[in-house]
């Protein structure tokens, strides 16, 4: 398939320090893409980047054959581009249904009031949030907050969405939960690029890697082919997780 977002020679300096350098890559239509990296690498400032959160110092972004480059968020939004944040913030005195339907309205393209409304509850079903639509978005747990950040991406129609960090604060059952949300989206045709600290999920679930470190990309490939990489072992994974890769004894 033709790649849906492209990045060629992106850089991005904060203060004199490089935050991401000269990255070079590309993320096809369907694909499930793993960022992974240890603290620091960059991962969320390349996202930052994609979503027009900052402006790029060099290099182009194109997705879906157009330059977004130097595009304000809420326009790179309205071409069909969706993120979730690491810490998760809805609006704690608006109800479920009402902080997805203001993704629906405003960021979504929705026709009135009532369409968002509507759009919202069929995308809260969805995420496995119907009970509690009508419920303060205060007063929900965790896991659910992070459901209610994904049907809040979702309410603005994605081509493509970037998850950050999605599963952190999650116990096994609910990363498992997660695991299997993430993958129905997968399967509604949206492109999902991963930031994740979970071995376990970037393996589930992505069928290929990035890896950044010190803002560098250092690996681009399929899972099983990059966690063995020697660069990518001594950055990040260490010699331990390796030896379990390849069978043999920690």
């Amino acid at each position: 398939m033709s790649a849906l977002l492209e990045l060629k020679g992106v850089s991005r300096s904060f203060g004199g320090v490089t935050a991401v350098h000269e990255v070079t890559t590309s993320v096809r239509q369907g694909e499930i893409v793993g960022l992974i990296g240890p603290n620091g690498a960059g991962k969320t400032t390349l996202v930052n980047l994609v979503t027009g959160v900052h402006r790029i110092d060099a290099g182009e972004i194109v997705f879906d054959g157009r330059r977004i480059s130097g595009l304000k968020p809420h326009r790179i939004s309205h071409l069909g581009v969706a993120r979730t944040f690491q810490v998760v913030q809805p609006f704690p005195d608006m109800t479920v249904a009402d902080n997805v339907a203001a993704g629906a309205l405003f960021a979504g393209g929705g026709a009135s009031v009532a369409a968002a409304r509507d759009a919202a509850y069929e995308h809260l079903e969805f995420v496995g949030l119907g009970e509690l639509a009508d419920t303060l978005a205060s007063a929900l747990t965790l896991p659910d907050r992070k459901r209610l950040e994904l049907a809040k991406s979702l309410a603005i129609k994605p081509k493509l969405l970037l998850l950050d960090e999605v599963n952190a604060g999650l116990n096994s059952r609910e990363i498992d939960d997660a695991l299997e949300l993430i993958q129905a989206i997968a399967d509604r045709g949206v492109t999902i690029i991963l930031i994740e600290h979970v071995i376990k999920v970037v393996l589930n679930l992505s069928r290929r890697l990035l890896v950044l470190h010190h803002g560098e990309l250092i690996a681009d490939g399929p899972p099983d082919q990059v966690v063995k990489d020697p660069h990518v072992v001594e950055a990040y994974l260490g010699a331990r997780f390796a030896a379990r890769m390849r069978g043999e004894p920690a």
